[in-house]
């Protein structure tokens, strides 16, 4: 009887375990079911971005810190989505984060979608362009207090600047 027991109660633990993420049918994340208004393959991706600017936004990767030409960059304007051009982060909100990736302690609200990304073993919230799905960052509770105490650490490969017309 004993055995039994034992035999049913790893069979109920077996059917409870799940993944860390859930899927729908067909094997796909609810991130990679999501449709979005810019749509290309990974053929025209490759032809219109570099092979950084396409790991980075394509495949979630991240470029080395403090070799983004952005980090240091002040001028006064927008950033845009390096995919399509959407406007994701005003100038006025960037700071010196000291980690190397472009920092901003908010984004353009409505045009960036936000993830739970659980690739290095714990949970980060990954940030994503709203109109072609372009991973951008992940955003952290460690920004600026006197603002909005968050800081969205940002790879400079998946954005372009856009001064302000003077």
């Amino acid at each position: 009887m004993e055995k039994l027991i034992l035999l049913f109660a790893i069979i109920l633990m077996a059917a409870c375990v799940g993944n860390a993420q859930d899927k729908k049918a067909g094997g796909k994340s609810a991130e990679q079911e999501k449709k979005y208004a810019v749509n290309k393959t990974k053929e025209e991706w490759k032809a219109q971005l570099s092979d950084l600017e396409f790991y980075v936004l394509r495949q979630a990767g991240t470029e080395r810190p403090f070799t983004s030409e952005l980090n240091k960059n002040y001028e006064a304007g927008v950033y845009v989505c390096r995919g399509c051009d959407t406007p994701l982060f005003k100038s006025e909100h960037k700071f010196d984060s000291g980690t190397g990736w472009p920092s901003f302690d908010r984004e353009i609200e409505g045009n960036v979608d936000f993830s739970v990304d659980y690739k290095i073993g714990y949970a980060r919230t990954e940030e994503h362009c709203a109109v072609c799905g372009g991973h951008l960052g992940h955003v952290f509770n460690d920004g600026p207090r006197q603002t909005t105490g968050k800081r969205h650490c940002i790879n400079g490969a998946a954005l372009k600047f856009v001064p302000e017309k003077k």
